[in-house]
């Protein structure tokens, strides 16, 4: 291993087996967060393993070789530690934060889950009903159904469309050896990145992850799936027991990695990212429309997707899009004013520096940018790519992402005859 030296306090090493380690040192913090991450999501599984990742993320605190799952939620509540874990699209996390003194048993306890898990058939039967619940939970949210089913058209065909959580189908149908199978071909040291952040020395936490992951074989990660090609559907979905209409209007963007990114964010920002944005100020101070509405992004490594939602009464439905429709055209004539573009410029800079106030969210910033970019710009690269953003290149990205023919939308809720066509949605 040789050591590279990122920052006065960013460090990294790449094990011989391919596993990178990676740690920023916070010497006037008394805590570290560890995060153990796989770089194989949901977009990963075939349509019968839709939601085996999400499995396996519960699978995975049910017991291990070492530790029964008492013995792990005993071991991390002794220490006052939080262990958690979450799945999205594209990663799988593990991560713990504890006080630094605790270091070596929190990370034995997240490479025990990592290493040694049991997939016992009776748990793997237990867990299933408390997945079919967490997916219950979800089918009561108006907003989460929206978004499925807006992903879903928007994806259609692809396993960015699919459900992280899966279907009641495919849960139900998981067996010990499908996710013994999974797990040994997507949990292998070329999908493996290992960040922390904190009170700790690089050196000793490489020695711990030497430790627990050096004996791994090098192992490759699989192919990579197809870039998905979006659809511009239009969906409308009647639900008579809901008192709103959910509603997501979206065009494809930029993936994650592009060089235009923090355009997109400004643009984000001006739109619909906070209360000061122009979505949020004439549908909801200035109109009373909605209570929720703004935009948002989800950006993947090879795609994107720029999108608003909003809730409204189904009465409101077609002012509320010619509202957003009138922004969409305003925004790809008219340059942002000075002043507006200063406040967006300021909130976003605001917004990441309180965002990575913590260990934790320190942690997860080192692991996404290695995993997106191989690389760890400096705050002060960050802020100065901010700054560069001009309003016309938020006229040109406008532009580029605002085209009739490329909005897709789906309007969930008591429709009550509602119809949208093509031409309802010119920009």
């Amino acid at each position: 291993m040789s050591t590279v030296q990122i920052s006065d306090n960013v460090r990294s090493d790449t094990l011989s087996n391919g596993i990178t380690v990676v740690t920023e040192q916070m010497p006037h913090v008394r805590s570290v967060s560890v995060g153990i991450w796989v770089t194989a999501g949901s977009r990963n599984e075939t349509p019968p393993q839709n939601g085996i990742s999400h499995f396996i993320e519960h699978m995975l605190f049910k017991g291990t070789e070492n530790r029964t799952a008492e013995d792990i939620a005993r071991q991390v509540d002794s220490m006052g530690a939080h262990l958690d874990a979450f799945t999205s699209k594209e990663l799988v996390c593990f991560n713990a934060k504890m006080l630094d003194e605790h270091l070596p048993l929190a990370f034995d306890i997240l490479s025990d889950m990592m290493l040694r898990p049991l997939f016992n058939e009776e748990d793997i039967e237990k867990e299933k009903g408390v997945v079919l619940e967490e997916l219950k939970m979800e089918a009561d949210n108006p907003e989460y159904i929206v978004h499925d089913i807006f992903s879903a058209s928007v994806w259609k065909g692809h396993s960015l469309g699919r459900s992280i959580l899966g279907t009641r189908q495919t849960i139900s149908s998981f067996t010990r050896s499908m996710l013994r199978e999974y797990f040994d071909r997507m949990y292998v040291t070329g999908n493996m990145v290992i960040t922390a952040a904190g009170n700790l020395t690089h050196e000793a936490f490489v020695s711990l992850v030497e430790q627990q992951f050096g004996r791994l074989p090098r192992k490759e990660t699989t192919a990579p799936d197809a870039t998905p090609r979006p659809h511009a559907k239009l969906t409308l979905k009647n639900k008579r027991s809901l008192e709103q209409a959910h509603l997501c209007l979206g065009v494809p963007s930029h993936p994650l990695p592009h060089d235009m990114r923090y355009s997109s964010y400004v643009l984000n920002t001006v739109l619909g990212g906070g209360i000061s944005s122009r979505l949020f100020q004439n549908i909801r101070e200035k109109r009373g429309l909605a209570y929720s509405v703004g935009s948002e992004q989800f950006l993947y490594r090879d795609s994107g997707l720029f999108s608003i939602y909003a809730g409204t009464s189904t009465a409101s439905v077609p002012e509320l899009l010619q509202l957003v429709l009138a922004e969409f055209r305003d925004l790809k004539k008219n340059p942002v004013p000075h002043e507006e573009l200063r406040r967006a410029k300021d909130n976003l800079k605001g917004s990441l520096m309180l965002g990575l106030e913590s260990t934790g969210s320190r942690m997860s910033h080192l692991a996404r940018q290695f995993i997106y970019f191989k690389r760890f710009p400096t705050m002060d690269e960050i802020i100065e790519s901010i700054e560069k953003v001009s309003a016309e290149d938020i006229v040109s990205l406008a532009g580029e992402y605002f085209q009739t023919d490329r909005i897709a939308l789906t309007v969930l809720g008591k429709l009550n005859g509602l119809k949208v066509e093509r031409e309802h949605l010119a920009c």
